[in-house]
């Protein structure tokens, strides 16, 4: 078992979003520049209703951060060489050729939807225009489909005898689930008081991660799990996650609990294979990596 802490987010882009959306711009004095959301080395595109005027669009501060940003007919293209940081805002001031400007925040992948990135941006001024209304058509349309599919898989969460479990072990109540435990341990943190304890069970294993919040400077906030074939296989396994609180604030408890079923340790071949649970925080760093071996499935 391994547990690594403050390591660069290696498998922050397992579930990232490329996100197409409609803003609607208007231009006001009161108006807030808009912010455009990217990610090392994904292509960010603005698409304006009118061409765009090369000799008076400019993005600051993007040398060495950037690509060299590509300006033509009614686009804006913007590719980040590498993430940027958190709180970092670089200002783009776009102006098309009938002398209309935007101005534009560029900022590191949004924390909402787990990691939504602006593939897309259409922009348009008026609101009532064929076009904006009918590209807000497609984003209601996608939402509306996104939330059918969450509604979905509540429903069949709701069935779900592995999330059950993961339910009771987050509630504290093991002895009322089938598992053993086969190994606890206690990783050394100056911020955070943890206790990682693995469970072996009958066709299935589990984790329960307990975090409690000794001095992190602020609240604790979970921001994501994954389970993989190892650290460099970044292809996601199957699992259900419950937790009793995202959020942790200072000399508060919180517990995290993953049950995965045989089926996850198995590769395409049959065979078995270790598994890699990690958690990550607010900040995007991973808190705390587990390995789970195969011997945990119990027959």
């Amino acid at each position: 078992m391994l547990v690594l802490l403050g390591v660069p987010a290696l498998a922050r882009d397992l579930d990232e979003k490329l996100t197409i959306r409609t803003l609607k711009y208007q231009h006001h004095p009161s108006q807030e520049a808009s912010p455009i959301f990217v990610a090392g080395q994904v292509v960010t595109a603005l698409r304006f209703e009118k061409d765009v005027d090369p000799a008076k669009t400019k993005f600051l501060a993007w040398e060495g951060r950037f690509e060299a940003p590509l300006v033509g007919g009614n686009k804006v293209v913007l590719e980040p060489l590498k993430d940027l940081g958190d709180g970092e805002a670089l200002p783009l001031l776009v102006t098309l050729v009938d002398g209309t400007e935007f101005t534009f925040l560029v900022r590191p992948k949004s924390r909402q939807d787990w990691g939504w990135i602006d593939y897309q941006v259409n922009v348009f001024t008026d609101p009532d225009s064929y076009n904006a209304v009918l590209s807000g058509l497609y984003d209601s349309l996608k939402r509306e489909h996104k939330l059918n599919e969450e509604n979905e898989r509540l429903k069949q969460e709701e069935n779900s005898v592995d999330h059950a479990y993961a339910t009771l072990l987050a509630n504290g109540q093991v002895k009322k689930t089938p598992f053993r435990r086969r190994l606890v341990y206690r990783p050394r943190n100056q911020d955070m008081d943890m206790v990682v304890e693995v469970f072996e069970g009958p066709g299935k294993a589990a984790a329960l991660v307990t975090l409690k919040n000794t001095y992190y400077g602020e609240p604790w906030k979970f921001d994501g799990a994954y389970l993989t074939r190892d650290l460099t296989h970044y292809t996601l396994r199957p699992f259900a996650l419950r937790m009793d609180r995202s959020s942790i604030a200072e000399g508060e408890t919180g517990r995290i609990a993953v049950v995965a079923d045989k089926s996850a340790f198995l590769t395409d071949d049959g065979q078995f294979t270790d598994l890699a649970l990690q958690i990550f925080r607010g900040d995007g760093l991973l808190q705390v990596y587990v390995r789970m071996e195969h011997t945990l499935i119990r027959k």
